[in-house]
């Protein structure tokens, strides 16, 4: 659940609930993970735990971290001012132990649910459009409503927890289920349960913020809208490839001219070394060696690549007779004394 706080407790305020919840929730996380076999969902386990550490605020934390009374969600403060903080990380902060342990398990069932079938990339990707929507949502809802009359309690109430985003979640998590669940004693549709929820949680726990989870609820609506208008994408996803797409086009077009300068052949010396091709593919005027298919002048008859002898019929003709009517030195030889001198 979300916990609302009046501006005028907002710095001391605390749910008077039993301490010492913490261990059963660590019990709860380990029997659903152990559950969970080789798929255990990283995602939900990384948001758990960020929001228990941020409650506990342990060692160095303790004076990172900003206060509760910096965080917490007041539409006024971010409208009128431009106090973003509140924002995004109102989410993550609870009142008490039993505030969190109840968020906490509820995004423990959800989000193993969801991660599963939709995979930890998708799941982390609608959990971040889930909080901005909800997020936003209430804070178009406190406004119109201080336009319609005089309803600045929720303009400026301020309000913590992990609720929205949860409520959201149970949107998404029963949308196209047939199933019916058991909520204080009535037996309703699965895909009114977050509805059927928010009356209840608000008759008998009047303290909970209204307008947090009724947002969170409005805000799961639009993510389905906008999955169904998308046909299928994650919006998120679509924007964050799209955006991805943009930013790498210059890279991408640079390996794809460098990916063809390298099949059309790299130029270096005199020569070039290219494809292994026919005969007929070789520039006039140069001859191609066969071993490592560096392009050679004609004027040479030995590859000024890797010293292999040019294997034409002229050459080899005119090779064996050098060697036979002056005694001069082979090919073979020639090449055998470069490679000599090469490696001494």
């Amino acid at each position: 659940m979300g916990a609302s706080m009046s501006s005028r407790r907002r710095r001391g305020f605390a749910l008077d609930a039993p301490r010492g919840m913490l261990p059963l929730l660590a019990l709860q996380v380990l029997i659903e993970y152990g559950r969970a076999g080789a798929s255990r969902p990283p995602v939900t386990a990384a948001l758990l735990a960020a929001n228990t550490v941020i409650y506990l605020r342990p060692g160095a934390l303790d004076g990172i971290l900003p206060s509760l009374a910096r965080v917490s969600f007041n539409p006024q403060l971010i409208i009128e001012y431009g106090d973003w903080v509140r924002f995004f990380l109102s989410p993550f902060y609870h009142l008490s132990e039993s505030h969190l342990f109840y968020n906490m398990t509820s995004l423990l069932w959800k989000g193993i649910q969801l991660e599963t079938s939709m995979g930890s990339a998708e799941f982390a990707s609608m959990v971040t459009a889930l909080l901005a929507l909800s997020q936003g949502i209430t804070l178009l809802l406190s406004k119109g409503l201080l336009l319609l009359g005089d309803y600045t309690a929720y303009y400026d109430q301020y309000a913590v927890g992990f609720s929205g985003v949860l409520f959201a979640m149970k949107v998404v998590l029963n949308a196209w289920s047939d199933d019916f669940v058991y909520l204080h004693g009535m037996v309703i549709p699965a895909k009114y349960a977050a509805w059927a929820e928010l009356i209840l949680i608000q008759v008998f726990i009047p303290g909970t913020s209204f307008l947090g989870h009724l947002g969170g609820i409005l805000g799961g609506l639009v993510y389905l809208w906008l999955k169904r208008s998308l046909n299928g994408p994650d919006p998120l996803t679509l924007l964050i490839s799209s955006i991805t797409k943009v930013v790498t086009w210059p890279v991408r077009f640079a390996q794809k001219l460098l990916r063809s300068a390298l099949s059309q052949g790299r130029i270096t010396g005199r020569g070039r070394v290219g494809r292994r091709a026919s005969a007929g593919e070789t520039p006039r005027g140069l001859w191609r060696c066969s071993a490592c298919t560096y392009d050679n002048s004609f004027s040479t008859d030995i590859c000024e690549m890797c010293s292999t002898a040019r294997d034409d019929l002229a050459f080899s003709r005119r090779q064996h007779h050098q060697t036979a009517s002056n005694g001069e030195l082979s090919v073979d030889e020639i090449r055998r004394r470069r490679l000599q001198r090469f490696n001494s």
